[in-house]
């Protein structure tokens, strides 16, 4: 039986949550494309938005990737179907990520449609949060949401949270010393505000959160020196929970695993109450990597800091998180699918009721920090 026909409206809401996700930088180096005559939405790789310097071999697209798959996910969930999605469907194509068959036939997860709800809450916080604890019958929900995902979360404890924090640093004084990597950080982190006309992807100078008094703390900063005239000075929780997320092994299909987990423990998280940013700067050197790792933990493959505390300020341009492209509708006979380059928060206006045409809908990819 083929696929019921996607309508515009349909199609641009579920990408809009889909894209709605973490990335590197929060450069979105995604592209959607969906062909209207199978009902499947494909996800490739932009690779001309990757960061050469500071992930050479492009191993981030890949829980980026995962994290994109988890929003589509939890909005399809919501909208009732399950849905299956199939990892690198073609190993000739190394762009071509993946592909999601919506509407299919296998048994929705129900612990994912509640979430819907907080995806777009749902945004990196560099404020200080309250030195507390988090209560065991949240830290269990969250291990939850990792394994449900085939991932393991761990609470390490004070010990290793501050062997990490000493890693974060020295991964600092590392970056520090590598001009490219500092030129990169500053190419996709701006010191203007999203709200004057700046930049639609990159993090804005409102997520920087404030400057940092100490030498240790849990989170990077992106000034990377450059003056941010009227920014705040704080001082950061002393025992931060921090909290690495693994997967048993570190192959390729490990990775967008890895980022499925970090949204879906990251959804949970926002459910709860909690805020959260990434703190893994250490797993991005060599040197450093095998060091940040606890010896009874997973393979980790990244590291999260949860807790208590103010949410990150959403800039002017978006709704609860960094910057976004927004969808555009560029129709191109020459295409033979439809929404290449699907992505971005949609402007919620009222929807089209006719089936997609054969032309193709274009539009700008979105993300995250």
């Amino acid at each position: 039986m083929s696929a019921e026909p996607f309508y515009e409206h349909t199609v641009t809401a579920l990408v809009a949550d889909a894209t709605a996700a973490l990335s590197l930088h929060n450069a979105q180096p995604w592209t959607f494309r969906y062909f209207r005559g199978t009902g499947v939405p494909r996800l490739y790789a932009d690779l001309e938005r990757t960061l050469p310097r500071t992930d050479s071999e492009k191993r981030a697209l890949h829980p980026d990737r995962g994290t994109v798959l988890l929003n589509l996910g939890v909005a399809d969930a919501a909208a009732g179907p399950a849905h299956e999605v199939r990892l690198l469907p073609d190993p000739a194509d190394a762009e071509f990520l993946a592909e999601a068959h919506l509407h299919g036939t296998t048994s929705a997860d129900k612990a994912l449609a509640p979430l819907r709800s907080t995806i777009h809450r749902r945004h990196s916080s560099r404020h200080p949060f309250h030195d507390e604890g988090i209560p065991a019958v949240v830290q269990e929900r969250l291990y939850d949401a990792a394994r449900a995902e085939g991932a393991e979360l761990l609470f390490p404890g004070a010990r290793h949270a501050r062997s990490r924090l000493e890693r974060v640093r020295d991964a600092e004084d590392r970056e520090v010393l590598d001009a490219g990597r500092r030129g990169e950080t500053e190419q996709w982190t701006h010191t203007e505000s999203s709200g004057t006309g700046g930049a639609p992807d990159g993090i804005p100078a409102e997520a920087f959160g404030p400057d940092r008094r100490g030498a240790t703390v849990p989170v990077r900063d992106f000034a990377v020196g450059r003056p941010l005239p009227g920014r705040a000075w704080a001082s950061f929780e002393k025992n931060p929970n921090i909290a690495p997320l693994g997967t048993a092994r570190d192959g390729s299909a490990d990775w967008p695993r890895a980022g499925q987990a970090r949204e879906r423990v990251r959804l949970r998280a926002t459910a709860d109450g909690l805020v959260a940013s990434v703190t893994s700067r250490p797993l991005e050197w060599s040197g450093l990597c095998w060091a940040a790792r606890d010896p009874l933990s997973a393979m980790a493959q990244m590291v999260l800091r949860l807790g208590y505390g103010p949410e990150g300020r959403p800039p002017a341009s978006a709704v609860g998180g960094s910057a976004r492209r927004r969808v555009k509708q560029d129709v191109s006979k020459s295409a033979p699918c439809i929404g290449r380059a699907w992505g971005g928060r949609a402007a919620r206006g009222t929807p089209s009721r006719q089936p997609l045409p054969d032309e193709a809908l274009r539009s700008g990819p979105d993300g995250e920090e």
